[in-house]
C-alpha cells in the first residue's frame, strides 16, 4: 500500500483514511503537514483545513454537508461535526453535460437461454408465485414437494416467493402489488412459473391473467385453489409439466449487448465511494458501450448527487422525468413529517459515511458517467438500452426486488458492511475492503479492496467482467448456493 490515506478529488478540504491512524501522527497532504488531533478510523475523514461554523465540508469536488460547530486541521469529521445542507424540494435547471465513452465494442458473449419472445435469461428455474399472501404455506410445501421428487435436478431452481400483500390494498398499494407480481411472472430467468391465488382476493387470479398481457401460456399456468377439491395433487400436476418443459431448455451464445444489471448499494462503508462503487460505474459504463443496460434506484440515496444525474440526461423531456423522481420521493418523506436528509444508517455512519449527500456522491458512482436513457417509475418494465433510473427506495429487499422486476437479469450489490440477503435474480455482492471479504467469504462474491492495495482499476474491473460473464453463463452465487432469495414489495398506505 503507497499510502495510509486518499484525498480523493484535487477541490477536497477533507482526505479519507486507508487504515487506522493515531493521535498525533502526522500525515503530508499536497505538501502540507498535518497532524490527527485525535485517532481516525480506516475509511473515515479527517480535516484538511480549518473550519468555521457553516462552512462546507468537500469530498467527491462536492460539499457533504457543513461545519456544525468550528474544526480544526486533524480532526476527526463525522456525523458529530458534520450537518447535512439538504432541506426540503429544490428547483432545478437542465445543463446538460456533454458525455464521451471511448470504450471499444468487444465480441463478449454468456450462455444464456433464449425464450419463446425472444427475450433472454441466464437463469432457467422454477418459481411458484402467490396473488395472495394467503396461500404462502401451500406455495412452500408445493415448492418442498418438487424439489423431492426431482432431486432438483435438470433446473438452475425451483422456488416458492411468498409475500404478505394480494388482499386488503388500496391505490398505490394495490398495484405496486400486482405490477412486481406481474413483472415476475414475465421474468426471462424463470423456465416455468405456477400463479397460485386463493379465489376470494383483491388480487383477483382471473384479473390478474389479464393484467400480465401477452405471456407464454404453456410456460405460465394458474392455480385457484378454492376451485379445486386438493390444491397439493393439482399443483404437483402442473408443476411436473412445467418442469418437463423446462428441463428441455439449453444455453446458447448470447451477446454480452442484451445482458440488464442493477446497481445496488448496502452496509456502505467510507470506501464504498472509492473502491466497489466505482468498480460498478466502470463496469455500467462497458456494459452500455457493449449496448447493454444497467438501472440506477435507491431514489432517497441519490439526495445531493442528484443533479449530477439530471444533467447527464439524454434530452430534457428525460430531466423532467428525473425531477419528478426526486421530488416525488422527497414529497413522500414531508407528507410522513420525515426529513429528506437523514438517511445514512448507524452503520454507514460506524463505516465512515456522515451525511445523505456523503453518501449519494458515492452511491451515485455505481452508474458511471453514461447518458440517462430512461427513467421508471415503480413496478415498470424496462423498455429502453443504456443507463435507466429506477423509482425505489433505499431498503435493500425491496430496491433490489425492483430491480429485478422491471427486468435486470443480476443485482450486483456493494457492501463495506456485508449482508447475506438476495433477490429472485442473482445478487451479487462485491466487498468494498478486502478485510469483510477475508471474513465473509459466504458472502462477499468479489472483492474490489484490492484497488486499495494497488491493483490497478482496469485489471480489476477486467476481471470483474470476466466473473460476471460467467455468473451469467449459470454460475451461483453464494445467496443462491445458500438459497437466501426473497422478495418485498414497496407499501406506503393503509391495510384494511
Amino acid at each position: 500500500m503507497k499510502t495510509k490515506y486518499l484525498k480523493i478529488n484535487a477541490d477536497d478540504n477533507v482526505a479519507v483514511a486507508i487504515v487506522p491512524l493515531s493521535k498525533g501522527e502526522t500525515i503530508l497532504v499536497d505538501g502540507r503537514q498535518i497532524t490527527l488531533n485525535e485517532p481516525i478510523p480506516a475509511g473515515h475523514k479527517f480535516a484538511l483545513k480549518d473550519f468555521a461554523p457553516g462552512e462546507n465540508i468537500v469530498k467527491y469536488g462536492y460539499p457533504i454537508g457543513h461545519a456544525r460547530t468550528a474544526c480544526k486541521a486533524g480532526d476527526w469529521m463525522n456525523e458529530e461535526n458534520i450537518q447535512t445542507n439538504l432541506s426540503g424540494l429544490l428547483d432545478y435547471t437542465y445543463r446538460p453535460t456533454s458525455v464521451t465513452l471511448d470504450i471499444p465494442r468487444s465480441n463478449l458473449t454468456f450462455k444464456g437461454y433464449r425464450r419463446k419472445n425472444g427475450d433472454v435469461g441466464i437463469r432457467n428455474e422454477i418459481w411458484i408465485i402467490p396473488t395472495v399472501g394467503c396461500v404462502n404455506g401451500i406455495i412452500g410445501q408445493l415448492a418442498e414437494g418438487l424439489r423431492r421428487e426431482t432431486g432438483g435436478k435438470g433446473v438452475d431452481d425451483i422456488r416458492a416467493y411468498p409475500h404478505n400483500y394480494g388482499c386488503s390494498q388500496l391505490g398505490d398499494d394495490h398495484e405496486n402489488t400486482r405490477k412486481i407480481l406481474r413483472d415476475m411472472v414475465l421474468h426471462p430467468n424463470a423456465g416455468g412459473v405456477l400463479v397460485v391465488g386463493l379465489g376470494c382476493e383483491n388480487n383477483q387470479p382471473d384479473q390478474f391473467k389479464e393484467f400480465l398481457g401477452e405471456y407464454d401460456q404453456s410456460r405460465v399456468r394458474f392455480m385457484v385453489t378454492q376451485k379445486v377439491s386438493d390444491e397439493y395433487e393439482e399443483g404437483m400436476k402442473l408443476l411436473r409439466e412445467l418442469y418437463e418443459q423446462a428441463c428441455e431448455d439449453q444455453r446458447e451464445e448470447v451477446p454480452v449487448g442484451e445482458l440488464r444489471v442493477g446497481l445496488k448499494c448496502g452496509g456502505s462503508d467510507g470506501f464504498s465511494g472509492i473502491t466497489a462503487n466505482p468498480l460498478l460505474g466502470r463496469f455500467s459504463d462497458f456494459l452500455i458501450a457493449q449496448g447493454g443496460t444497467s438501472v440506477l434506484t435507491e431514489v432517497p440515496e441519490m439526495f445531493g448527487a442528484e443533479t449530477i444525474l439530471m444533467n447527464r440526461c439524454h434530452n430534457e423531456e428525460l430531466f423532467h422525468q428525473t425531477v419528478k423522481l426526486i421530488n416525488d420521493f422527497k414529497e413522500y418523506f414531508l407528507s410522513h413529517g420525515e426529513p429528506v436528509g437523514e438517511n445514512p444508517s448507524p452503520g454507514n455512519k460506524a463505516g465512515g459515511i456522515s451525511t445523505l449527500e456523503d453518501k449519494a456522491l458515492g452511491c451515485t458512482q455505481k452508474c458511471g458517467k453514461s447518458y440517462v436513457e430512461g427513467v421508471l417509475p415503480y413496478g415498470e418494465r424496462l423498455k429502453v438500452k443504456g443507463l435507466n433510473l429506477l423509482s425505489a427506495p433505499g431498503n435493500d429487499l425491496v430496491a433490489s426486488t425492483a430491480l429485478a422486476a422491471c427486468g435486470c437479469h443480476i443485482v450486483l450489490f456493494t457492501t463495506g458492511r456485508g449482508t447475506p440477503f438476495g433477490t429472485f435474480v442473482p445478487t451479487l455482492k462485491v466487498s468494498t475492503n478486502s478485510t469483510l471479504a477475508a471474513n465473509k467469504p459466504g458472502w462477499i462474491d468479489f472483492n474490489a479492496g484490492v484497488i486499495l492495495e494497488d491493483e490497478p482499476m482496469d485489471k480489476t474491473c477486467e476481471r470483474f467482467t470476466d466473473y460476471i460473464i460467467e455468473v451469467a453463463s449459470g454460475q451461483p452465487v453464494n445467496n443462491e448456493k445458500k438459497g437466501y432469495k426473497e422478495i418485498a414489495i414497496f407499501k406506503t398506505g393503509v391495510t384494511l
